[in-house]
């Protein structure tokens, strides 16, 4: 199959206000009371003006800052016109060609053994507004379809990629990296369920030919797909489809337009919808109602200073600042924003970045999921964390004596530094520093297990398992590495 898979990806993301893009009604999501966040604006009544969202503003310039896009400073509203049931004013205010950014990129890791990355590039990122929402019978009886107009007006960033991607791995790594980098600047919660994150996909082939030349397939655009699975599976299924249509009928994107399909989950199938508009259907023009934005350097500079440090850099940062593998740094990143911070915050207090990863991937890890919540709300903060793990840096406890002391910390609740110290001497946690005392204790275990040192002394190396274990039931707080090397010393 000697062709090359062309795929480009227009993102639609919906920004976190309070109130919609024109107006002041409610953003919220609430698909159990439909039609009541609604007013003459949104509804596009006669004699209704709209007025322009400036925080919704901001958040365009901040994802497009963070996608590395051009900030222009003169920038329009045009109307962009079509007929859907759940578009009352039949035309969507949008941006054509003076869009609020432009010219952007981003960089996704596409091997994680060689780290070889590629840069996607961004053609537009622009302000829009939201249509509302059909429901349809999917029984097949024909019955009524639903509109609700609640999302009538919501403020969205249409991002649209270059058709740089060349599988649907490559697309949904695009997609993972470029929602976690939305979540990380917080401009949108990107919750797929909801529909603040929405993807149409572009794809087509372009089969080479024994002369060097390529015929390119018709192009078709995927509509419906909701999840980064679903992506994934559409494009695999559709570069097949269209391999196979070629094959049959020798179709090249000169002889069919571009079309709309819609993915079926269900059926795992890419279905004919309609006949793509071009650019004139649509019938652009200037929004007569709305003034055009001019951006200047100060407010540019404003926006840039608000921007965290990126996720692709952080990653990178703690394998090189921490000592990180590729996956620990990866898992913590893509935890999100919060759950990095206190990460950081342990690595940094306790001084050992890997021991950091591990309790804060596994032991923090687990006891957020039994207890499904979120960073924010665990009972035990970094700081404290931190101040139990340089005790085990300082060995003065044990590794299995933290997660003792960890346990009663997290049983109490809101933990503090001061009671680590009260925790490790109510239960007999130190390690003991009296090589004497642990010396003794051990020449009597040894003298009373007379089968276990012959074994030992046979080559059977896991006789002195039993043997420690004996140890540290006498005395408290041993280390049990002390502990072994004392009984082989001992036994050899």
């Amino acid at each position: 199959m000697d062709y090359t898979v062309i795929i480009g990806l227009e993102v639609h993301v919906q920004l976190q206000t309070r109130t919609k893009l024109f107006c002041g009604c409610s953003t919220k999501f609430n698909p159990d009371q439909p039609n009541t966040q609604t007013c003459p604006v949104c509804l596009g009544l006669p004699g209704a003006l709209p007025v322009l969202n400036r925080e919704a503003f901001r958040l365009g310039m901040k994802t497009g800052l963070a996608i590395n896009c051009e900030i222009p400073s003169f920038t329009k509203w045009d109307r962009k016109q079509y007929y859907y049931p759940d578009l009352p004013k039949a035309y969507q205010i949008s941006q054509y060609d003076l869009p609020m950014s432009q010219n952007g990129w981003l960089e996704i890791e596409i091997d994680p053994e060689t780290r070889e990355t590629k840069k996607v590039g961004i053609i537009r990122a622009h302000l829009e507004e939201d249509a509302g929402k059909n429901s349809h019978d999917e029984s097949g009886r024909g019955q009524d379809s639903k509109v609700d107009l609640n999302r009538c007006g919501t403020p969205l960033v249409e991002i649209v990629s270059e058709p740089d991607l060349r599988s649907a791995q490559e697309a949904r790594k695009y997609l993972e990296e470029l929602k976690l980098l939305l979540t990380y600047i917080d401009v949108s919660d990107c919750n797929m369920q909801e529909g603040s994150l929405r993807c149409d996909a572009n794809v087509n082939l372009h089969i080479h030919q024994e002369n060097g030349d390529a015929i390119a397939t018709p192009i078709v655009e995927i509509k419906n797909l909701n999840s980064f699975r679903g992506v994934e599976q559409a494009i695999e299924y559709e570069v097949k489809r269209q391999w196979e249509e070629w094959q049959k009928t020798g179709q090249s994107i000169k002889d069919v337009p571009k079309e709309t399909r819609g993915w079926d989950a269900d059926r795992g199938v890419t279905l004919g919808q309609r006949g793509k508009e071009e650019a004139a259907d649509y019938r652009y023009f200037p929004d007569p109602d709305l003034a055009p934005v001019m951006v200047t350097d100060a407010e540019r500079e404003e926006v840039v200073n608000e921007l965290c440090e990126r996720p692709a850099n952080r990653r990178n940062r703690f394998e090189a600042d921490y000592g990180l593998s590729t996956y620990d740094a990866a898992v913590i990143i893509d935890q999100g924003i919060a759950f990095a911070d206190y990460f950081e915050t342990v690595a940094q207090g306790c001084g050992n970045g890997k021991q950091a990863a591990n309790w804060v991937t596994q032991d923090v890890q687990r006891e957020l999921n039994e207890r499904s919540c979120q960073i924010a709300d665990f009972p035990i903060r970094p700081e404290v964390l931190a101040a139990l793990l340089q005790k085990v840096e300082a060995s003065e406890i044990t590794i299995k004596s933290a997660r003792t002391v960890f346990q009663v910390l997290l049983e109490e609740g809101a933990a503090s530094v001061e009671q680590i110290q009260a925790v490790i001497e109510e239960k007999g946690l130190g390690l003991v520093s009296d090589t004497g005392e642990l010396e003794a204790i051990v020449e009597a275990v040894v003298a009373k297990n007379e089968k276990a040192v012959a074994d030992f002394q046979s080559g059977k190396q896991a006789a002195v398992g039993a043997l420690i274990g004996q140890v540290m039931r006498e005395i408290k707080g041993a280390d049990a590495k002390v502990v072994r090397e004392l009984l082989i010393k001992k036994m050899s």
